[in-house]
């Protein structure tokens, strides 16, 4: 065992209540963890290549490449919501600047479960705000927390029409060049300066965004921002990624995600073989695209059927 503070003044984790132990099935691995993680969440990190040596009694320790991540597994889909309202809310008391934002990404490939979980843990996070605020002067329950979702930043229909090949950008919609991470990365700029914006939804009855019909005032303190391809890291998309003052992705097996995309296209008056045939040609190759970006962020969310 090597001590905490030769690890931590090492500057590679943090340096409260660790302990770093081989991993018996490679030499050259070991895991560093928390004795007493968050309710919930697994704080593991794998560092790669632990070199040490030991010269006139002195142990030199260098430590790098991160390997895992945060990792939030509970038996419930209602243990997640609370786990991870509970975390924001904590998260939130350590802001020093009452006045800023506090912005969450939250990834994923679809059929993952993202409105659902980004919208369940905003509503426990008002519930809870609205139980913890007192005085005349606090925030309003129902104005401390919102989701901000990706669908609103799709391209017009108009937009893929007036493409080189309208009908293959058709076919593609929803992959990430029929979105406009330009206006989102707009929005997001707007949030972090201003501390307000006016953002875009999306009408799946009609097919095309619909302007200006979310509002994030300057009252809501947590943000979730909720969408497939938040973490990549190919363009402006990194400048997204890079916004986030966490970064979550829930991860799910991927033939589970199509099978929950399938049924969502039937239901929407799909032919099953039309279905099919846009989940191989369309889906699943996002879906492969949006499961590589896990690499980049902070707390990986295990789904859990609902």
């Amino acid at each position: 065992m090597i001590s905490s503070s030769a690890v931590a003044r090492l500057g590679c984790i943090p340096p409260d209540s660790l302990v770093l132990r081989r991993n018996h099935a490679d030499s050259h691995h070991f895991l560093v963890s928390n004795f007493s993680p968050p309710r919930g969440i697994l704080k593991r990190i794998l560092c790669r290549s632990l070199i040490f040596t030991q010269k006139h009694n002195n142990q030199k320790v260098l430590c790098y490449q991160k390997q895992e991540f945060p990792v939030l597994s509970e038996r419930s889909i209602e243990k997640v919501y609370d786990s991870l309202a509970e975390h924001l809310l904590s998260s939130f008391a350590k802001v020093q600047d009452i006045n800023s934002k506090y912005i969450v990404g939250l990834a994923g490939p679809p059929g993952a479960g993202k409105t659902t979980l980004s919208s369940e843990v905003v509503r426990r996070l008002n519930n809870l705000w609205s139980q913890k605020a007192t005085g005349k002067n606090s925030v309003s329950p129902l104005e401390f927390a919102i989701v901000l979702p990706m669908d609103g930043f799709h391209l017009y229909c108009s937009q893929l029409d007036a493409m080189e090949n309208p009908e293959e950008a058709h076919a593609r919609r929803g992959a990430p060049w029929t979105f406009n991470p330009e206006l989102l990365l707009k929005c997001l700029h707007s949030l972090r300066n201003e501390g307000s914006t006016y953002a875009p939804s999306f009408d799946h009855g009609v097919g095309d965004p619909v302007e200006d019909d979310v509002f994030v005032s300057s009252e809501h303190k947590v943000v979730i921002v909720e969408g497939n391809y938040l973490f990549l890291e190919e363009g402006i998309w990194q400048d997204i990624c890079s916004i986030f003052d966490e970064k979550w992705f829930l991860d799910i097996d991927i033939n589970v995600a199509m099978e929950r995309v399938l049924k969502r296209h039937i239901s929407t008056g799909k032919e099953p073989d039309v279905a099919k045939w846009r989940i191989e040609y369309n889906d699943r190759p996002n879906a492969e695209l949006i499961m590589g970006s896990k690499k980049n962020a902070d707390l990986v969310i295990k789904s859990v059927d609902f």
